[in-house]
């Protein structure tokens, strides 16, 4: 279940919107300042963040296959070493 990236970019991006705003307009900067500042500062949140997510998503998914795989194989080999150390067995003797 992968986690989504454009909605949690956004919130990532607007949250860094207003904090870059209110720490120029705290620093008085005109509002034009404040507002080109801002901007740039939530364009280039969205764009770390979507990264973010989507890394995060990979190493999600990587881990679940990993899982998937390691628990067919668990059963696999479960019954591949019953039946392979039974006839191992009766070979030798025979």
């Amino acid at each position: 279940m992968p986690l989504h990236v454009r909605s949690i970019a956004v919130s990532i991006a607007v949250v860094c919107f207003f904090v870059v705003s209110l720490i120029g307009w705290g620093s008085g900067l005109t509002p034009f300042v404040c507002c080109k500042r801002a901007l740039i500062g939530a364009t280039l949140a969205y764009i770390a963040g979507g990264w973010a997510v989507k890394a995060v998503n990979a190493i999600l998914i990587n881990a679940m296959i990993a899982n998937q795989m390691n628990q067919q194989d668990g059963s696999d080999i479960g019954v591949n070493r019953e039946a392979g150390s039974g006839e191992s067995d009766s070979g030798g003797t025979g």
